[in-house]
């Protein structure tokens, strides 16, 4: 059964990894022109299909791993190491660069329609450092209670997503660039912390330490 630690930690790494401030002023550049209503809209359905993404790497991630015959020590390892790259991004201000070209790719090649998916839900929320994560997760959460728990806590998550894309302007606002920033780069630590730590447990199971 998952400790209060692990559920701390599954948060945090959820939390930091999907980066609700920093996706706000990207999702606000891709829905310019738009209504509140309609950004509600392109919000609700990106959060809930991110969900759908992340809740199918929690429950066959690790199982698809075992197929290809990967042990979850070295997709710990490979994952921590692609986890401190997106730290790494963060603490130099390179993911959110990244994160606008993304958007304005997507805006001049299909504009509007299908934005909640692409490039919304795929790949700004269920990138590859949000699936790195669950499945890195779902390897500590084994038990059939401990996956229901790691599921809540990706819808959890995801809330909070959406609701900072429901205030997105304001929370741009009131941040600014500056307090943007700040925050982004506090998280990219933070991440990178964590993502170290998943390259010692996975050194630690792939050698039995």
């Amino acid at each position: 059964m998952a400790t209060a630690d692990a559920l701390i930690n599954a948060m945090t790494t959820m939390l930091v990894t999907l980066d609700p401030p920093g996706l706000a002023p990207v999702f606000l550049g891709l829905t310019i022109g738009m209504t509140a209503a309609q950004r509600k809209q392109v919000a609700l359905r990106g959060s809930i299909i991110g969900f759908g993404i992340l809740t199918v790497f929690a429950l066959f991630g690790a199982g698809v791993l075992g197929l290809l015959g990967i042990s979850m020590g070295a997709f710990r390892i490979a994952g921590g190491l692609l986890l401190f790259w997106i730290s790494f991004e963060m603490v130099f201000e390179k993911r959110q660069e990244r994160k606008e070209k993304t958007s304005q790719v997507a805006i001049t090649i299909d504009h509007i329609r299908d934005l909640a998916v692409f490039p919304l839900a795929i790949p700004l929320i269920a990138g590859p450092g949000a699936i790195s994560a669950t499945v890195l997760l779902a390897g500590t959460f084994t038990t059939a209670f401990d996956r229901a728990l790691l599921i809540s806590v990706i819808a959890l998550m995801m809330v909070i997503l959406f609701v900072t894309l429901l205030l997105a302007e304001r929370l741009d606002r009131i941040l600014g660039v500056t307090g943007r920033a700040i925050l982004t780069r506090l998280l990219g630590v933070i991440l990178a912390a964590l993502s170290v730590q998943f390259v010692v447990d996975g050194v630690r199971a792939a050698f039995d330490l």
